[in-house]
């Protein structure tokens, strides 16, 4: 089976009423910074909170009854987890789902509030899908694959006919890339209905197989190096998704994690939407410049999940804030007496910081006898403040240093 235009159209008729047709919203700040009409399609608000509950249902609406009977198994990095335990609960069959080790947790907390059966094996979505398969052999289930699945692939693709119906003016639109299910489904169909738009893929450079694949002709495994965009974090591209990929889609770029982090904090303060490193891929790679435009081109990035772990979101977020100059790290010398830290607060007070965290540092710093080192984390209204909240310290007669981000490897 080829997928088709018509594939993906009977796909939408399954799975009308059961799954919701996503908001394209625009984005003024990222258009401003690219210089180009930019929109975003947010399936990071889909049920189960990623784009995957359209494949999975559709191929499980498909299976015969005796292929739901003996109840359905995966493997996945997490979110295709939660759509097939959604899709196998709404056809009230079992499901047996294998994520790695350390999937985010609350990936693994939502499926199984769908009632599936979690295993978690190995390190990463590959050695998941290997063991899942075992299992399935095992206990005789019937397998539905992330992505290398026509029916799969076809679900996904409805989100391209939205797209085309919602947003026809559309020059560009920029697809996470895994395995390839779900530029796959978008590519076939944004191709068939929107004939001279460009359909860009995005990569996390950690784990990067498509180009590699494309250039020998087949699919090829690279290594697997953690990445935060777990979702696309898929070491060998589909046996039946690389040549639709050849096919329809115009190019595929890579982004590294600095520029996947900076993707998640623009969808969150800016649009308001809470975004998965696989989601923001396609935003990381419009605010790095790694895809080429026109000034008069409209954009659509799909944002394809929003299943973000918190704690990791937290750090996320404060490490934004680093970025743009809203925390600041100070070393500050002070007289060691009483009263001289409270002295110093309340000049940091007056000029508007605030205090985040505050440590001593004595003999680690061999600060002057006398005086005492004080480590500052401050908010501050923006990097100009900082600046500014530093030239006061010093004008009232504090030695202040300012500490600086790092510069580190990915």
């Amino acid at each position: 089976m080829t997928v088709e235009l018509a594939d993906i159209q009977s796909a939408r008729t399954v799975l009308q009423n059961v799954v919701v047709s996503t908001p394209i919203l625009s984005d003024r700040i990222l258009s401003d910074a690219i210089g180009a009409n930019a929109f975003l399609k947010a399936e990071c608000l889909q049920r189960s909170g990623s784009f995957k509950v359209r494949g999975a249902y559709n191929k499980i609406s498909r299976l015969t009854d005796e292929e739901k009977s003996r109840g359905v198994v995966t493997g996945s990095a997490g979110n295709h987890a939660q759509a097939v335990a959604l899709a196998a609960r709404i056809h009230g069959i079992k499901s047996t789902i294998v994520l790695p080790e350390r999937a985010p947790l609350t990936k693994i907390v939502n499926t199984k509030a769908q009632g599936a059966e979690v295993i978690l094996h190995g390190a990463s979505f590959d050695e998941a899908v290997a063991y899942s398969r075992k299992i399935g052999e095992e206990r005789g289930l019937t397998y539905v694959h992330a992505f290398d699945d026509e029916l799969v692939i076809a679900g996904q693709g409805t989100i391209g006919l939205e797209i085309a119906e919602d947003l026809p003016g559309a020059s560009v639109v920029v697809v996470p890339i895994g395995g390839g299910g779900i530029i796959s489904g978008i590519a076939i169909a944004i191709k068939s209905l929107i004939p001279g738009a460009r359909v860009v893929g995005v990569q996390a450079a950690n784990v990067a197989a498509v180009n590699r694949s494309l250039k020998v002709g087949h699919p090829v495994e690279v290594g697997f190096t953690p990445t935060i965009a777990d979702g696309i974090a898929v070491k060998r591209p589909g046996t039946v998704t690389l040549p639709i990929i050849r096919e329809f889609v115009d190019e595929v770029v890579e982004v590294t994690e600095g520029e996947i982090t900076q993707g998640i904090f623009h969808c969150v303060q800016n649009v308001h939407l809470v975004t998965e490193g696989a989601g923001a891929a396609g935003v990381a790679a419009l605010l790095a410049g790694k895809i080429k435009l026109n000034e008069d081109e409209t954009v659509c990035a799909v944002l394809a999940g929003g299943n973000i772990d918190a704690n990791l979101l937290a750090l996320v977020l404060e490490h934004g804030l680093v970025k743009q100059g809203r925390y600041i790290i100070l070393k500050l010398l002070v007289p060691d007496r009483p009263g001289g830290l409270a002295e110093m607060l309340n000049h940091v007070a007056k000029i508007g910081g605030n205090v985040i965290e505050v440590f001593h540092r004595r003999a680690m710093w061999l600060a002057p006898l006398g005086r005492v080192g004080i480590q500052l984390l401050l908010e501050v209204r923006n990097e100009e403040h900082g600046r500014e909240v530093v030239t006061y310290l010093e004008s009232v007669g504090y030695h202040v240093e300012r500490e600086g981000q790092g510069e580190w490897e990915a």
